[in-house]
Protein backbone atom coordinates (compact mmCIF):
# COMPACT_ATOMS: atom_id res chain seq x y z
CA UNK A 1 0.00 0.00 0.00
CA UNK A 2 1.17 3.61 -0.70
CA UNK A 3 0.44 4.93 2.74
CA UNK A 4 2.15 2.07 3.97
CA UNK A 5 5.06 2.75 1.78
CA UNK A 6 5.02 6.82 2.84
CA UNK A 7 5.60 5.87 6.29
CA UNK A 8 8.61 3.80 5.98
CA UNK A 9 9.73 6.39 4.25
CA UNK A 10 9.55 9.06 6.68
CA UNK A 11 10.89 6.81 8.96
CA UNK A 12 13.53 6.68 7.01
CA UNK A 13 14.11 10.54 6.28
CA UNK A 14 14.10 10.79 9.98
CA UNK A 15 16.94 8.63 10.83
CA UNK A 16 18.66 10.07 8.37
CA UNK A 17 18.01 13.70 9.33
CA UNK A 18 16.81 14.85 5.85
CA UNK A 19 14.35 17.56 7.55
CA UNK A 20 12.54 18.48 4.00
CA UNK A 21 11.58 15.36 2.90
CA UNK A 22 10.90 14.32 6.92
CA UNK A 23 8.46 17.64 7.16
CA UNK A 24 6.68 17.59 3.97
CA UNK A 25 6.11 13.94 4.88
CA UNK A 26 4.72 14.71 8.02
CA UNK A 27 2.27 17.42 6.62
CA UNK A 28 1.08 14.30 3.97
CA UNK A 29 0.53 12.46 7.07
CA UNK A 30 -1.20 14.09 8.94
CA UNK A 31 -3.35 15.40 5.98
CA UNK A 32 -4.33 11.33 5.26
CA UNK A 33 -5.55 11.41 9.26
CA UNK A 34 -7.52 14.53 8.52
CA UNK A 35 -9.44 12.59 5.04
CA UNK A 36 -9.63 9.07 6.99
CA UNK A 37 -11.45 11.30 9.89
CA UNK A 38 -13.67 13.19 7.34
CA UNK A 39 -14.50 10.17 5.28
CA UNK A 40 -15.03 7.93 8.32
CA UNK A 41 -12.79 5.39 7.36
CA UNK A 42 -10.15 3.36 9.50
CA UNK A 43 -7.68 2.88 6.98
CA UNK A 44 -7.05 4.77 3.31
CA UNK A 45 -6.96 2.77 -0.34
CA UNK A 46 -4.03 3.94 -2.45
CA UNK A 47 -7.31 6.00 -4.23
CA UNK A 48 -7.63 7.91 -1.65
CA UNK A 49 -3.95 9.08 -0.69
CA UNK A 50 -3.83 9.62 -4.37
CA UNK A 51 -5.99 12.19 -4.09
CA UNK A 52 -4.58 13.87 -0.47
CA UNK A 53 -1.14 13.48 -2.62
CA UNK A 54 -2.88 15.63 -5.60
CA UNK A 55 -4.61 18.33 -3.21
CA UNK A 56 -1.07 18.76 -1.44
CA UNK A 57 0.85 19.28 -5.33
CA UNK A 58 -2.02 21.52 -6.40
CA UNK A 59 -1.73 23.91 -2.78
CA UNK A 60 2.21 23.82 -3.28
CA UNK A 61 2.35 24.92 -7.25
CA UNK A 62 -0.16 27.41 -6.10
CA UNK A 63 2.16 28.30 -2.96
CA UNK A 64 5.06 28.36 -5.49
CA UNK A 65 2.98 31.22 -7.80
CA UNK A 66 2.72 33.08 -4.89
CA UNK A 67 6.09 32.88 -3.68
CA UNK A 68 7.53 33.86 -7.30
CA UNK A 69 4.55 36.50 -7.23
CA UNK A 70 5.64 37.77 -4.16
CA UNK A 71 9.38 37.55 -5.46
CA UNK A 72 10.39 35.25 -2.40
CA UNK A 73 12.49 32.65 -4.09
CA UNK A 74 14.15 31.01 -1.20
CA UNK A 75 10.70 30.20 0.13
CA UNK A 76 10.00 29.41 -3.67
CA UNK A 77 12.66 26.77 -4.03
CA UNK A 78 11.83 25.12 -0.68
CA UNK A 79 7.74 24.45 -2.02
CA UNK A 80 9.74 23.07 -5.39
CA UNK A 81 12.23 20.54 -3.11
CA UNK A 82 8.64 19.70 -1.19
CA UNK A 83 6.80 19.30 -4.51
CA UNK A 84 8.97 17.00 -6.28
CA UNK A 85 9.02 14.83 -3.21
CA UNK A 86 4.81 14.63 -3.40
CA UNK A 87 5.20 13.69 -6.95
CA UNK A 88 7.12 11.11 -6.35
CA UNK A 89 4.92 8.63 -4.93
CA UNK A 90 2.20 9.70 -7.51
CA UNK A 91 1.64 6.82 -10.50
CA UNK A 92 3.80 7.19 -13.90
CA UNK A 93 2.27 10.48 -15.76
CA UNK A 94 1.61 10.77 -18.89
CA UNK A 95 3.59 12.33 -21.39
CA UNK A 96 1.30 15.86 -23.41
CA UNK A 97 1.89 14.36 -26.38
CA UNK A 98 0.04 11.34 -24.87
CA UNK A 99 -2.40 13.02 -23.04
CA UNK A 100 -3.34 15.41 -26.48
CA UNK A 101 -3.52 12.35 -28.56
CA UNK A 102 -6.00 10.15 -26.06
CA UNK A 103 -8.34 13.70 -26.10
CA UNK A 104 -8.72 13.83 -29.49
CA UNK A 105 -9.86 10.51 -29.35
CA UNK A 106 -12.48 11.20 -26.90
CA UNK A 107 -13.28 14.42 -28.70
CA UNK A 108 -13.63 12.27 -31.91
CA UNK A 109 -15.86 9.33 -30.11
CA UNK A 110 -18.17 11.74 -28.19
CA UNK A 111 -18.49 13.55 -31.10
CA UNK A 112 -17.95 16.90 -29.28
CA UNK A 113 -18.51 20.14 -31.77
CA UNK A 114 -17.54 22.63 -29.53
CA UNK A 115 -16.69 24.41 -26.11
CA UNK A 116 -19.99 23.57 -24.98
CA UNK A 117 -18.96 20.10 -24.63
CA UNK A 118 -16.39 20.55 -22.45
CA UNK A 119 -18.19 19.00 -19.66
CA UNK A 120 -19.11 15.67 -21.97
CA UNK A 121 -15.34 15.64 -23.33
CA UNK A 122 -13.77 16.46 -19.36
CA UNK A 123 -15.64 13.70 -18.02
CA UNK A 124 -14.70 11.05 -20.29
CA UNK A 125 -11.10 12.21 -20.58
CA UNK A 126 -10.74 12.13 -16.28
CA UNK A 127 -12.53 8.31 -16.53
CA UNK A 128 -10.38 6.92 -18.81
CA UNK A 129 -6.68 9.59 -18.06
CA UNK A 130 -7.84 9.66 -14.39
CA UNK A 131 -4.36 10.02 -12.12
CA UNK A 132 -1.78 9.73 -15.22
CA UNK A 133 -2.08 13.42 -15.89
CA UNK A 134 -2.37 16.42 -14.11
CA UNK A 135 -6.31 17.40 -14.19
CA UNK A 136 -4.97 21.28 -15.22
CA UNK A 137 -3.47 20.22 -17.74
CA UNK A 138 -5.91 17.82 -19.36
CA UNK A 139 -8.56 20.60 -18.75
CA UNK A 140 -6.13 23.62 -20.89
CA UNK A 141 -5.72 20.71 -23.72
CA UNK A 142 -9.43 20.01 -23.52
CA UNK A 143 -10.07 23.70 -24.06
CA UNK A 144 -7.62 24.05 -26.47
CA UNK A 145 -8.84 21.66 -28.93
CA UNK A 146 -12.28 22.17 -28.97
CA UNK A 147 -11.71 25.76 -29.09
CA UNK A 148 -10.15 24.95 -32.15
CA UNK A 149 -12.88 23.41 -33.61
CA UNK A 150 -15.11 25.12 -36.28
Amino acid sequence: MLEDKILEDYKAAMLAKDKIKSSTLSFLRADFNNYAIDKRKKKLDDSDVIAVIKSQIKKHQDSIEQFKKGNRLELADKETKELEILKSYLPAQLSEEEVKKTISEIIASVGASGIKDMGKVMKEAMAKIGDKADNKLVSEIVREKLSSIK
